[in-house]
């Protein structure tokens, strides 16, 4: 299938592993000009030669980082038709044991760094009166996580943005969708230190998610064949969502 994506351009943020490493690497297939950033320069280089993308150092929770990101990406590819915004995840613990400095930092981190870089890449998404943003959240933002009390929030504050960012620019051609992975084998997964095993048998597909497959679903959603599809969250989880 042509997704009519070739000679389109792209800023994945958080792209040096994990999910953003495997939507950018879709992306790049598709014949997508591909920019990608993350904190860890010998880490991001590296990734940027394996998918032939232009790389930008740029840790998220600083003031500013996504818009600056984002503008350097422009002058860079001259436009940014996809962006998807991807974050690393904040740490997971109880509610008591959270610091207020945690709330903070990882409110600059995953939702003022995806506002900053929306808020920069929407004009030129208008002016050419067609655009695609992505956020990737986590099924934790529709169906909480023990232990995820900061993740369970702010994530969950992302679908609202999106919901409402979908409706403000839907007649500009513009659709803004979010992503929830499930349980996906990626280095934040391995770091959870969860029991694969055990969770593998609470997914009703009796495994955990590739990658490549979450990759998938978010290449369809920039394509133009999804350009009716905006103001949604949509699950990449193996059934595990209880919820519709």
């Amino acid at each position: 299938m042509d997704l009519g994506l070739n000679g389109k351009t792209a800023l994945v943020m958080g792209a040096s592993k994990g999910l953003g490493f495997a939507i950018a690497k879709e992306l790049a297939a598709e014949g997508v000009k591909v920019a990608i950033c993350a904190r860890d320069e010998e880490r991001l280089k590296d990734a940027a030669g394996r998918l032939g993308a232009t790389p930008f150092v740029a840790d998220l929770r600083q003031p500013s980082a996504g818009r600056t990101v984002v503008d350097q990406a422009v002058a860079a590819l001259g436009k940014v038709d996809i962006l998807v915004v991807n974050t690393g995840g904040p740490p997971t613990m109880p509610f008591e044991n959270i610091a207020s400095d945690d709330w903070r930092n990882a409110f600059e981190g995953l939702f003022v760094s995806a506002t900053d870089a929306i808020g920069a890449a929407l004009p030129g998404m208008r002016e050419r009166n067609w655009g695609r943003v992505l956020l990737v959240t986590s099924i934790a933002a529709k169906e909480p996580i023990n232990n995820f009390t900061i993740s369970n929030a702010l994530r969950a504050g992302l679908h609202g943005l999106t919901k409402t960012l979908s409706r403000e620019f839907a007649a500009n051609g513009i659709t803004v969708n979010a992503l929830m992975p499930g349980y996906t084998m990626t280095e934040r997964l391995a770091e959870a230190k969860l029991d694969l095993d055990k969770v593998s048998k609470m997914i009703p597909m009796g495994r955990i998610g590739r990658p490549e497959e979450f990759a998938a679903l978010a290449t369809f959603l920039a394509s133009d064949k999804a350009g009716y599809i905006t103001g949604q969250a949509v699950a990449c989880d193996g059934g595990a969502l209880w919820s519709i």
